[in-house]
């Protein structure tokens, strides 16, 4: 009896709509590792890719999944109470799911970017991404010093993406973000490179700059080949 008129009060409220769309909802999870967590050293150390992915990356994880809850259930409030309180609630909200998106978009990229050497990690691109890096930059060799020039200007932390815009004719650009911004629309990343000292520190302490360097023997540019031919202009 008690069970029918709560389920009657909430659903009078709105809150058994809240809960079913909570329920309802498929939770975003880390993604299949195609390697295993040491296949990337001297480069990377095994160290780091298992605290990388099971800790960083999964606090990602967690922070967007209960952050767009949160937005669902203000979604439900504000409906009930348009105040000026609750929809400052909803922007700080909205700030969650950027940062705690954007981490887990940005390090799914990062670890589909990366391949053992006995995977044909650091091989050099080819096809259309390689014509199209060598008629815009001259070499791959200069396209990789570019990236690792913002790299290095990242102050704090944050990313640079090689990226595909589909707004200046396909033609290829390297964006370079803060803390956790990705990319999004027409620029299509190809390349992640992430500049966060979790990433690098244990191995490399303050000489990130050998980790920019260091990095590009795992790469995988038949990744960012696919990704490249999948985007038509």
């Amino acid at each position: 009896m008690f069970a029918k008129k709560a389920a009657a009060s909430l659903a009078k409220k709105g809150g058994l709509s809240l809960l079913s769309t909570a329920a309802r909802r498929t939770k975003v999870t880390l993604p299949d590792l195609k390697w295993d967590f040491g296949a990337l050293e001297p480069y990377i150390s095994g160290q780091i890719n298992e605290l990388h992915y099971t800790k960083h990356h999964q606090t990602y994880v967690n922070g967007f999944n209960t952050a767009v809850d949160q937005f669902h259930e203000l979604s439900n409030l504000l409906d009930r109470d348009p105040s000026p309180a609750n929809a400052r609630k909803m922007i700080a909200i909205q700030q969650n799911i950027k940062f705690h998106g954007g981490g887990f978009t940005n390090h799914c990229l990062f670890w589909e970017n990366l391949a053992p050497e006995s995977q044909g990690g650091g091989e050099p691109p080819t096809g259309a991404l390689a014509k199209a890096i060598d008629e815009q930059f001259g070499s791959l060799d200069d396209l990789i010093k570019l990236t690792n020039t913002k790299l290095a200007g990242v102050q704090g932390s944050g990313w640079a993406f090689i990226v595909k815009n589909l707004s200046n004719g396909g033609k290829l650009d390297v964006v370079q973000t803060y803390n956790q911004d990705t990319v999004t629309g027409p620029l299509i990343p190809l390349v992640a490179i992430d500049a966060w000292e979790h990433a690098y520190y244990l191995q490399y302490q303050n000489k990130k700059a050998d980790y920019f360097k260091a990095i590009w023997n795992v790469v995988n540019w038949k990744e960012a080949s696919r990704r490249f031919d999948a985007n038509k202009i």
